[in-house]
């Protein structure tokens, strides 16, 4: 790969350009790894884009690298990290995990008090969320929203998802609380002051 600056962005409406190359990246990704990925129409990738809801990373000279987006549910309650695809001549680069970074860094800034969800079937997606701090749920746990929900129809798994009630799938859900995390590090703190380390 020749030495190309890559940039991780908010995306914007001059980036309307990429969105065939993205959802067809996202479809032959989802074909080669025996995976359920559901399709995304141009025009919702479009509003993403407008509402600023999209992440987007190109390189210096125009090239698309990769894509992730965030959907809101629920009034805020709850916001998604979905659609995470990187070109392939990018993958194994570190560019998955910085546009995961960068996209769940979105999420937080736009509704910092709501709990952040993914779900996927692909174990780089679920290590990429644990380092974030989420942690596996049911779905029982993420939002009940039945548009999330019709999202999954165009996914290969659907009928499973069915067959289980939406209460179980091939995919993982993911959960980030924030209200956990600032627990978590409320007690740390506590302990941290009752320690003496030599």
């Amino acid at each position: 790969m020749e030495e190309d600056c890559i940039v991780i962005r908010i995306a914007r409406l001059s980036d309307m350009e990429y969105i065939n190359e993205i959802i067809l990246e996202t479809e032959k990704s989802a074909i080669a790894r025996g995976i359920g990925i559901a399709r995304r129409s141009p025009e919702s990738i479009h509003l993403y884009m407008k509402e600023r809801k999209a992440i987007i990373a190109v390189t210096a000279s125009g090239e698309w690298v990769g894509f992730s987006y965030i959907s809101v549910w629920e009034n805020g309650r709850f916001v998604s990290n979905s659609g995470l695809i990187v070109a392939p001549r990018f993958r194994h680069t570190g560019v998955a995990q910085a546009i995961k970074e960068r996209v769940f860094k979105l999420a937080r800034e736009q509704y910092p008090h709501a709990q952040i969800f993914s779900i996927t079937s692909g174990m780089a997606v679920m290590k990429m969320n644990t380092k974030l701090g989420f942690e596996p749920v049911t779905y029982q746990e993420i939002t009940h929203d039945p548009k999330f929900w019709e999202g999954c129809k165009s996914c290969a798994n659907h009928s499973i998802l069915l067959q289980k009630g939406l209460c179980n799938c091939l995919c993982t859900a993911m959960l980030f609380d924030p209200d956990k995390i600032e627990n978590h590090k409320a007690k740390e703190t506590l302990v941290n002051q009752h320690l003496r380390i030599a």
